[in-house]
């Protein structure tokens, strides 16, 4: 036994010598490959002298792609131009950040209403040094220059429409340093047009329309580029028609040569008096003085309805435009409004989905629950408007109306707007609204079974049927403008009976 032991023991000195030999044979390898390898590493990396010009490099490609890349608004397809323009982030994606040296720069341009910061000087020398080509003469016979038209897609930038179209990079940072050039170019919508004279690339003039008046103007001189803002001549023209309703209004105003246009704006001015979907007869007929803008010859739009008549079943109505406090409204000869202080329908809605009920039965609760507004129907998104003139004295969640506007009009009357999907921007508490500006959009937040508009009315916090209650009417022309409306109103009235007098005697003529 004690042999055996000594054997066994023998056994493992003779193995555990063995291992030692075997690993002090692969201690010596490791601890020179931890010396070795670090001061490798440092020797290879130091000896590459382009290094720091590869890091340069993607610093500066990354520097381009932002100001190549054109910013896409979430709610407006506005596409900002110019040297300096970040791509929205996709909400998905992970993005890089931007190099700090740029940072100002694309924070500036991402918001339309600051004004962007002049071109970089390092990004105009390197542009003018990439192209290299002889400086332009400004006293060249500008005649030669080509013509070209660059028309805004979307997504466009004008960095893109330059490349796209070959014209100098180095001209462009140039204009873009002139203050009033950069803010008139720095904000591009698809379909706008820039004209543009070159030779051979190198900008000879730029002009851009900005509206039916003005007329940006940017041109060389010695020093680069300078502006300016030019203005053309508008003709306003006065234009009357008369027409009689056989098959339908439309038809009628079409057959008279008077735009859709001006036929729609004519239904919303009698909308308070006539039902144009139930009310309209055959033989029914309208006079109409209206605006029409012309430039060159050639007519750029209509304008506004001076006056009107409608004469539905026998029944005279009138209405004439008076301007007072910079703001414009409807009234009849005698000075009383034509609209009402608030609208029935504040949605243009699909159907009624449930009306004022003070015993219905809750879709969600099921339960015996006062319903206190009308609900309208209507598509998510569908635009709200405001019934009446008001201020907004709430605006957030509340309980299960979800989204919700209140507003409080004159008279101790509030409306109450809910299960809207998202508030418009530009309505804030304390803000001033009109009539039938948009306050917010359809949608079915809190306690709803569809997407739909709940719509309240209360008088001194009472509520009343939306749908049968007596509308008050809108205020007359105040006692100080009286003078002068009948005064300015007189002129358009004659307007209306000439041309009332001039359809009476073309339909006598014809027979009809």
């Amino acid at each position: 036994m004690a042999q055996h032991s000594g054997g066994i023991g023998h056994d493992y000195k003779r193995i555990h010598a063995r291992g030692e030999r075997r690993e002090g044979g692969h201690r010596w390898p490791w601890f020179a490959a931890g010396l070795l390898l670090p001061v490798a590493g440092v020797l290879i990396i130091g000896g590459r002298p382009d290094a720091a010009a590869s890091a340069d490099a993607s610093t500066e490609g990354a520097a381009q792609a932002a100001l190549s890349a054109p910013l896409v608004a979430a709610d407006q397809p506005l596409v900002v131009a110019g040297a300096v323009t970040p791509t929205a982030p996709d909400p998905i994606t992970t993005t890089t950040a931007q190099p700090a040296a740029i940072t100002p720069a694309l924070r500036a341009a991402a918001n339309p209403l600051v004004l962007a910061p002049p071109p970089d000087e390092a990004l105009v020398q390197a542009a003018m040094d990439r192209e290299s080509v002889a400086p332009l003469a400004v006293d060249e016979d500008i005649e030669s220059a080509a013509r070209l038209e660059l028309r805004v897609a979307r997504g466009d930038t004008l960095e893109r429409m330059f490349r796209r179209h070959e014209l100098s990079l180095s001209d462009m940072f140039m204009l873009l340093r002139d203050d009033q050039a950069r803010r008139h170019l720095s904000i591009l919508r698809p379909g706008d047009v820039i004209s543009v004279e070159h030779e051979a690339g190198r900008i000879v003039a730029l002009s851009r329309e900005l509206d039916e008046v003005r007329v940006l103007e940017v041109s060389r001189d010695d020093d680069g580029f300078r502006s300016a803002i030019s203005e053309r001549a508008v003709e306003t023209r006065v234009v009357t028609a008369q027409a009689v309703i056989r098959s339908s209004l439309f038809n009628a105003g079409r057959a008279a040569g008077v735009p859709d246009s001006v036929t729609m704006s004519l239904a919303g001015l009698f909308q308070w008096d006539v039902d144009f979907a139930l009310d309209i007869r055959e033989g029914d007929q309208f006079s109409v003085v209206y605006q029409e803008l012309w430039r060159d010859g050639e007519r750029l739009r209509t304008g506004n309805i001076l006056a009107a008549e409608f004469v539905n079943r026998g029944r005279t109505h009138r209405a004439v435009r008076f301007e007072m406090d910079e703001r414009a409204d409807y009234f009849s000869p005698e000075g009383r409004s034509l609209r009402r202080a608030f609208i029935r329908a504040p949605v243009d809605f699909t159907r009624i989905s449930s009306r004022f009920n003070l015993n219905r039965r809750h879709p969600v609760l099921h339960t015996i629950r006062a319903h206190r507004g009308v609900d309208y129907a209507a598509p998510t998104g569908t635009p709200i408007k405001a019934a009446g003139d008001g201020r907004v004295i709430f605006r957030g969640v509340q309980g299960g109306y979800g989204n919700t506007v209140i507003l409080q009009h004159g008279g101790n009357i509030t409306t109450l707007y809910a299960h809207m999907s998202r508030f418009h921007p530009e309505v804030r508490h304390g803000t001033r609204v009109r009539q039938g500006q948009v306050i917010g959009y359809v949608g079915m937040t809190g306690l709803a079974t569809g997407p739909h508009l709940h719509y309240e009315y209360r008088v001194n916090g009472v509520h009343r049927d939306p749908l049968t209650v007596e509308l008050p009417p809108a205020e007359p022309v105040p006692a100080a403008y009286r003078e002068r409306f009948f005064r300015e109103t007189a002129p358009l009235l004659a307007f209306l009976d000439r041309a009332q007098e001039a359809g009476e005697a073309q339909l006598a003529m014809s027979g009809l």
